[in-house]
């Protein structure tokens, strides 16, 4: 049996994706829980609100780039202040309908996102994902 990730954590304001994607990772059976956060000041919130005494953690985030209240350039930003406790180890993907070439040469310049891709993730592209950014697990 291929080890599960812990948390996925969604940051998208569109309810229809975060659905997709929830069931997608569901149905595949690859993540232990996902949790969503409608824009990237929630998903800030989210990351600095300890439980139980610790920070959630998740292992991998998928980040929109067009959302209300804190889009996913200003939650890079927001992000990249937080310390190592608050952000933890994660992959972080920005998934996105953008076809802006500038936003895919912004997000490859910036060290802390591990991939760009366009959404909605299928089965095939998320086994792909998976096995580049956790190849000793799936």
């Amino acid at each position: 049996m291929t080890p599960k990730l812990g948390e996925v954590l969604l940051v998208d304001d569109y309810d229809a994706d975060n659905f997709m994607h929830e069931m997608l990772f569901d149905e595949m059976g690859v993540s232990e829980r996902v949790t969503v956060a409608t824009n990237g000041k929630e998903a800030i919130e989210y990351l600095t609100t300890p439980k139980n005494g610790q920070y959630p953690r998740p292992e991998l985030i998928l980040l929109d780039i067009n959302m209300p209240i804190m889009n996913g350039w200003d939650f890079l930003k927001a992000y990249q202040s937080l310390d190592d406790n608050a952000r933890g180890d994660v992959v972080l993907m920005m998934v996105t309908t953008s076809l802006n070439p500038d936003d895919r040469e912004a997000a490859r310049s910036n060290p802390d996102i591990n991939d760009f891709v366009t959404k909605a993730l299928s089965e095939d592209s998320l086994n792909n994902l998976l096995r580049k950014h956790f190849p000793n697990r799936f």
